[in-house]
């Protein structure tokens, strides 16, 4: 009766479109709450849920928002089960005299009152610090180079792939699953040449739903400087030259999300910088130093979200403080970053388009 339950739950949520990955995910939860209960579902009730809640916190140590995930899911599970179109109810009443009942309610799940729960230590990383991180990258493809070491190319692919997170505001899975055929001309940005714009496919799906799309309009020129360079110089040799992905592996395959994370917490904790910034703080710094260098909040919230697009961007004389009609100017970053990149810097005149 259980694996029934669990086969049509299964069924319920891959008629709603929901992927795979997620499907078997809450699986793997439920079969764990029934380990702990150590009942079947008809015999479950809400001291149970205090119980396994209670053991999460204290003893986990997971976060209000995992912990809150958590009862989510088991919740769904629980409406499944206690819902009268699918006989749940009827079938266990019949077979073994009881039946499954609500076990999650307002009064032993944690409510979600605020728009943001991330930890307070979360912060975007400041002008010095993505100096030193990025200079710390630029210095391993350097030393690799020299010691004509087999990661020469890898340690180049990696330092590029860190400077398209910061430079388009990126998330990690986004700037992983990224094609050559991403990039684009933007007409308003000629001198970007083929990477004046940047189609991003894969950004957070809304539940159930297909992976969001968005343009990114190119404003850092260091960092087209540094993507055009990696595309004409240094992906070629990887090999696989007729593989669509952006960033290659040794083995001419695509680079995992995951193995994106590995690399920058090598880094981090290599640059000294602080444990609590990850690549998506990259995305936050983005954003913050483009509004800190005069864009117009209302832009940047275009450019980041999968719900607008930003179409081009406009360089020459003129101003205006209205973004539809032409936008604000980008000062120059006070960051400059020697070498192969000159980051945090949008251009003096670069004037902005939505």
């Amino acid at each position: 009766m259980v694996e029934a339950m669990l086969r049509g739950w299964q069924a319920q949520q891959a008629a709603r479109g929901l992927r795979e990955k997620t499907i078997g995910a809450r699986e793997r939860m439920v079969r764990r709450f029934l380990a702990f209960t150590n009942e079947v579902p008809w015999q479950w009730n809400p001291a149970h849920v205090d119980e396994w809640t209670l053991t999460l916190t204290a003893e986990h140590h997971l976060a209000p928002a995992a912990v809150r995930g958590y009862q989510t899911e088991l919740r769904l599970f629980s409406e499944y089960l206690t819902d009268a179109r699918y006989g749940w109810v009827a079938a266990c009443e019949e077979a073994f005299g009881t039946f499954p009942v609500p076990i999650c309610h307002e009064w032993n799940t944690i409510a979600h009152l605020n728009e943001y729960e991330g930890s307070p230590e979360a912060r975007p990383f400041t002008r010095e610090e993505v100096q030193r991180f990025l200079d710390y990258a630029d210095d391993q493809v350097d030393r690799a180079a020299r010691a004509k070491r087999k990661g020469a190319l890898a340690a180049y692919r990696d330092a590029t792939l860190f400077k398209v997170v910061y430079g388009w505001g990126l998330r990690r899975t986004e700037t992983a699953r990224l094609d050559l055929a991403d990039w684009g001309r933007n007409p308003a940005a000629a001198e970007f040449g083929r990477f004046g714009m940047l189609h991003v496919r894969y950004g957070k799906a809304v539940r159930g739903q297909p992976p969001l799309r968005r343009n990114v309009a190119s404003v850092m020129g260091w960092a087209v400087e540094a993507v055009a360079d990696y595309v004409e110089n240094i992906r070629p040799r990887f090999g696989a030259v007729d593989h669509p992905a952006l960033w290659l592996i040794e083995r001419g395959e695509r680079i995992s999300a995951r193995s994106v994370d590995e690399r920058f917490a090598a880094w981090r904790a290599a640059a000294g910088l602080p444990g609590e910034l990850s690549v998506h703080c990259l995305r936050h710094s983005y954003v913050s130093h483009l509004i800190e260098d005069g864009a117009d909040p209302l832009f940047v919230q275009l450019l980041s979200s999968p719900r607008e697009g930003v179409h081009d961007v406009h360089h020459g004389p003129g101003r205006c403080g209205n973004l539809r009609a032409g936008g604000g100017y980008l000062r120059s970053s006070i960051t400059q970053i020697p070498r192969r990149s000159d980051a945090c810097a949008a251009g003096a005149d670069a004037r902005l388009v939505a």
